[in-house]
């Protein structure tokens, strides 16, 4: 099974890169982060590509979706755990083929001050707790998306973030390491555990052109899919393509 994340930073803008992308990989599961679009905004035309929508939308800001021609089944459209009423739309889980699957937004953590940076070590809290719930289930399962987390000094250029950006700080990396350390896999970094591949490049000071990007696009593989895993690598070029997105797509194989 092909499956893939890729952060559009709105879909209606990205409608045609999407299905350029689509056309050309024809993963089976694609997770969609940044829709900014409330759920019936979600474009339609993909449906003559072969590929049928779930969305969770908010206006503006944040959304989720996945796109997939194989059968699937909504299971959650929340993060279990997090307060009642917590409005952003962050988070979709699927079962295909009998795998458990899950997109997620996780929050940035740079703004709204510490309130802001509690919210994303509280959703990386409740996230450890939805892993280790599926692992203790023996449920085989991925989670995919952007997680806004550099896991390691080798996950950005040098000098690209300050030590102090809520992707990098001490406390972000540990909560990271606490979901990695369940029993998951990174997915890149078992198949390319030293190479410098981005996932995002920054729209200002030319970061595209200097190459001075981040990792922090990932897949994390419960054990069983982990043996499958034959293929982890981020699409590049897409970046280069008349206004793209910041993030390119990350395609995982499963066999």
């Amino acid at each position: 099974m092909k499956l893939a994340t890729w952060n559009v930073n709105s879909v209606r803008q990205r409608e045609p890169h999407v299905r350029r992308w689509l056309q050309r990989v024809q993963p089976d599961v694609l997770f969609l982060q940044e829709i900014k679009c409330e759920t019936p905004q979600f474009p339609a035309g993909f449906a003559d590509l072969g590929y049928t929508a779930a969305v969770v939308g908010q206006k503006s800001y944040n959304g989720v979706a996945v796109l997939a021609r194989v059968p699937f089944t909504v299971t959650h459209t929340a993060l279990p755990g997090l307060p009642e009423g917590d409005a952003q739309a962050r988070y979709i889980e699927i079962e295909a083929d009998g795998l458990t699957l899950i997109g997620i937004y996780l929050p940035n953590g740079n703004s709204g001050g510490d309130a802001g940076y509690a919210y994303k070590l509280a959703w990386m809290e409740a996230l450890r707790a939805r892993a280790a719930a599926l692992l203790d289930a023996e449920t085989p399962f991925a989670i995919l998306g952007d997680f806004n987390v550099c896991p390691t000094d080798a996950d950005f250029t040098p000098g690209a973030l300050p030590p102090t950006d809520a992707l990098v700080r001490p406390e972000t990396r540990a909560a990271y390491r606490s979901l990695v350390w369940l029993g998951l896999t990174d997915a890149l970094r078992a198949l390319h555990p030293t190479a410098k591949l981005w996932t995002f490049w920054d729209y200002q000071a030319g970061a595209w052109q200097r190459d001075s990007g981040l990792r922090i696009d990932h897949a994390l593989l419960s054990p069983a899919l982990a043996e499958r895993l034959t293929e982890a690598m981020p699409d590049k070029a897409v970046r280069g393509e008349d206004q793209p997105s910041d993030h390119v797509p990350v395609l995982f194989n499963i066999n």
